[in-house]
């Protein structure tokens, strides 16, 4: 009989990169509640780390991950303060806190990506997948939909129309058909996927943080609509006396790469 390992949210650091891995070995790296809570902690640590300027999500062993564990769901869902519990203090600070999370995040996707997991890849800034990655969200054979906060995160990439086929049909489909959808950034062939978030991730790092910041935080404000405050036109030209402004330019007149420090 194989062991049961428990899942874990692996953090690891190179430089100015950090990789964050789900891991739940024997299960596609389902997504247990423990790890769901890792992934949250994880993602605050990250925040208040400024040495890091990109993160990489990745699963473990050629899966991204297969949804939420739903051996978890007798004892954690039983009942309607169960249901509750478990989507809004759980699962929703998790996704909250990687789409929150200050710097550029990529999304290094093999094998499945269904479920909880394309819930977590689409909170992240670009989506890397390898040509044979698998997506869905077949809930509707559990008898269940989409939690609002994790929908949320659907919407923004594919809009009302492709989210409600993905939900209502609940089919698992190709990487095309998900580019096609708006959920992935670009498909790279198999055995090309960490390389190609590792290249993505280093074209970032070598940018202004200070920038990269600043452009996240914009899109996800301009994307909920409404006019900008005066406080916040400051927060988006508070970049103009920056270090690293003054540095990207002088750099650029002189024909050389700039060296940013985030200041």
């Amino acid at each position: 009989m194989t062991e049961d390992v428990a899942g874990r949210v692996l953090l690891e650091r190179e430089g100015h990169l950090a990789w964050v891995t789900l891991s739940h070995p024997g299960r596609l790296n389902a997504i247990t509640v423990g790890m769901w809570q890792e992934l949250r902690e994880v993602f605050e640590r990250i925040a208040d780390d400024d040495a890091v300027r990109c993160v990489i999500v990745r699963g473990e062993g050629g899966n991204f991950a297969a949804g939420a564990d739903i051996r978890e769901f007798p004892a954690q869902r039983a009942d309607m303060a169960g249901v509750q519990r478990y989507h809004r203090e759980v699962l929703a600070p998790a996704l909250r806190a990687v789409a929150q999370c200050p710097q550029p995040v990529v999304a290094q996707i093999e094998g499945v990506c269904v479920g909880g997991g394309l819930e977590i890849a689409s909170q992240c800034d670009l989506r890397i997948a390898g040509s044979s990655a698998r997506f869905g969200v077949p809930i509707n054979r559990l008898g269940f939909p989409m939690a609002p906060d994790e929908m949320s995160g659907l919407l923004a990439l594919a809009g009302r129309a492709a989210t409600l086929a993905i939900l209502l049909e609940g089919r698992v489909f190709g990487a095309e058909e998900a580019r096609g959808l708006g959920l992935l950034t670009r498909i790279v062939a198999d055995g090309e996927v960490a390389g190609a978030a590792r290249q993505s991730a280093d074209r970032i790092a070598r940018g202004a943080p200070l920038a990269a910041r600043i452009n996240k935080r914009l899109s996800r404000r301009l994307a909920s609509g409404g006019a900008l405050t005066e406080d916040e036109y400051r927060d988006y030209f508070s970049y103009a006396e920056s270090r690293d402004h003054k540095e990207g330019v002088r750099a650029f007149l002189a024909g050389v790469d700039p060296s940013f420090s985030g200041d």
